[in-house]
């Protein structure tokens, strides 16, 4: 065995044992090739495994992290309750971050789904999910300008669609159809939930509408880190 595979299990013990905990900063290449008396590009080759695996992260011109390996968070895929409300009725220390406000080009499969013409503006509204200092999903919802008039002025301040929704007067949601796939991150999906491509994400495309009125409210494009979730479906 190399000597990278060799610190490679060594700090995965390490890590699994408790030495290093969630979010702590590890040894500096220098560091770990004098304490182990390896070469600095044994290290650096063992730290990109690393973050292979998804045992550590990286931040820029800051060192190397261990990632959070502890988050199980039921994954309720079913129901009417926001993800936020899901969140703190668990007890996590959760936050969300508005990414992006932006419109899109015509899309058939989403104009459909909104049952929008070709000549509708539709919105796109991201938003990152971090628990526990963790980012573990991203939501992009779709949403037609001419249902939600100040989308362009209130859309990047929104962090619940379902709080923007009920402060609209809608307040029963139902779901539509719903499509289960796991997909390997793109590089934008990579950096923004920090984890390396061999993670897979659980992908949920669906839509919800209002109940009484039948309006459709979305389309939603949800991809979920694999490793932070449990499953109830």
């Amino acid at each position: 065995m190399g000597e990278k595979a060799l610190l490679v299990d060594k700090m995965i013990e390490e890590i699994k044992g408790g030495k290093y905990k969630p979010h702590d900063k590890l040894p500096s290449e220098n560091e770990l090739a004098d304490q182990h008396k390896v070469p600095r590009m044994v290290v650096r080759k063992a730290y990109e495994r690393l973050q292979e695996l998804g045992y550590i992260f990286s931040k820029q011109g800051k060192g190397s992290f261990v990632q959070n390996h502890k988050l199980q968070i039921p994954l309720i895929l079913t129901g009417d309750v926001s993800f936020t409300e899901k969140m703190q009725e668990m007890g996590f220390h959760f936050e969300t971050k508005n990414i992006l406000c932006e419109p899109i080009e015509y899309d058939a499969s989403i104009f459909h789904s909104l049952k929008a013409s070709r000549h509708d503006i539709v919105f796109k509204i991201g938003r990152l999910r971090i628990v526990d200092g963790c980012p573990i999903a991203v939501h992009v919802s779709y949403v037609k300008k001419t249902v939600f008039q100040d989308i362009d002025q209130t859309g990047k301040s929104i962090t619940s669609m379902f709080q923007y929704y009920k402060s609209k007067g809608y307040e029963g949601f139902g779901p539509m159809k719903t499509q289960l796939s796991v997909v390997f991150p793109n590089e934008v999906e990579r950096n923004l939930l920090k984890c390396s491509s061999l993670i897979p994400l659980l992908f949920l495309e669906s839509g919800c509408m209002d109940r009484k009125s039948g309006t459709v409210l979305e389309h939603s494009k949800i991809y979920y880190r694999s490793d932070c979730f449990t499953y109830v479906i």
